[in-house]
Parts: structure tokens; C-alpha cells; sequence
């Protein structure tokens, strides 16, 4: 009888420390908040047409698709069709596009297999209300690196993209984060 009484208590032995360590983590738990509790100086945005100064056709539509998707998919933001609806609004520009040679050939050094390729853009950030800007000119920079194993020019088509949702990231965060 007690050998049964030993089986039966040996499990709920080895699970005591568990369930102990368990009840203690719950209470920690139930104050977490996803999210922040900064709160933002507006409630809706307006996204102006990307300006491209960069050397790199073709790439405004792609940007500000981006940049409204990375603001919607936060949900801090309402974004509005016009400046005047708005409470502030949001102006990026493309400054510059650059390639740069990552990994050469081992064949042929003067041959590219992979580049780096850079993107900048400035932002700015301005209250509809009051006039004042929140954030003037600053720079964002994102790099992609593109293969050129299918042809140069098609590596960096594919990388656009990229580009663009990495540079979308960055924009919502500096714009959405507590400055």
C-alpha cells in the first residue's frame, strides 16, 4: 500500500516546482499592454506624393504604397485623401540611390556577383494645425543587397520592393514613435 501511495505522489512531486513557478509568472502577466502608452500629437496623417530626386524611375508609386500599408497595418493613424482633412502631414522625398560591389567574382574580380544597393530619403513631418514642424528633413536609409546571378538589371528590379517596404518601416517608425 504504500509502494501505491509513492507511485502516485511521485508525479505531482516532480510537477509541484512547475505549478509553483507557473502561479507566480500570472501576476506579471496581467498588467502587460502591447503597444505604447505615448500617446501621438495626431490622430490622422496625410501621406503626400513621394518626391524622387534619386536616379531611380518609376519608384514614388512603389514608396507610397509602402508607407500607407506600414501606417494602416500600425492603426494608430487614420490616413486622409487631403491635407486640409488631415492633422498633419507626412512629406518624403527620395535623395539618393547608390550600388555599391559586395562580393566579386572569384574568376573574374571585376565581375559583381552581389551589390549592395543603398536608398535615402528624407522626411518630414508637419502639425496642420499649428504650422510647426514636428520633424524636418530627416534622413532614412535602407540597403538591400541584389544577386546578379539572373542578370543585374533584373536583381535590382526584384529588390525594389524590398527596398521600398524597408524604407516604409523606418518611415512609420519615425513617424508613429515618441520623439
Amino acid at each position: 500500500m504504500l509502494r501505491s501511495f509513492r507511485r502516485r505522489l511521485l508525479p505531482v512531486a516532480a510537477l509541484a516546482p512547475l505549478l509553483s513557478l507557473g502561479l507566480l509568472t500570472l501576476p506579471a502577466c496581467s498588467h502587460y499592454q502591447l503597444g505604447t502608452k505615448a500617446r501621438l500629437a495626431f490622430t490622422t496623417l496625410y501621406v503626400a506624393p513621394v518626391e524622387n530626386r534619386a536616379m531611380l524611375p518609376q519608384t514614388q508609386a512603389v514608396v507610397a504604397t509602402e508607407i500607407r500599408d506600414a501606417l494602416l497595418k500600425d492603426g494608430r493613424v487614420t490616413l486622409v485623401a487631403s491635407p486640409e482633412a488631415a492633422d498633419a502631414t507626412l512629406r518624403v522625398t527620395l535623395t539618393g540611390y547608390e550600388r555599391e560591389v559586395a562580393v566579386a567574382s572569384s574568376v573574374d574580380t571585376g565581375l559583381a556577383r552581389k551589390f549592395a544597393l543603398n536608398l535615402r530619403a528624407a522626411c518630414t513631418l508637419t502639425d496642420n494645425r499649428t504650422g510647426k514642424a514636428l520633424f524636418t528633413n530627416r534622413e532614412i536609409r535602407v540597403t538591400q543587397d541584389a544577386y546578379t546571378d539572373s542578370g543585374q538589371l533584373q536583381s535590382e528590379y526584384q529588390a525594389l520592393p524590398l527596398l521600398a517596404g524597408a524604407l516604409a518601416g523606418k518611415v512609420a517608425h519615425a513617424v508613429l514613435d515618441a520623439w
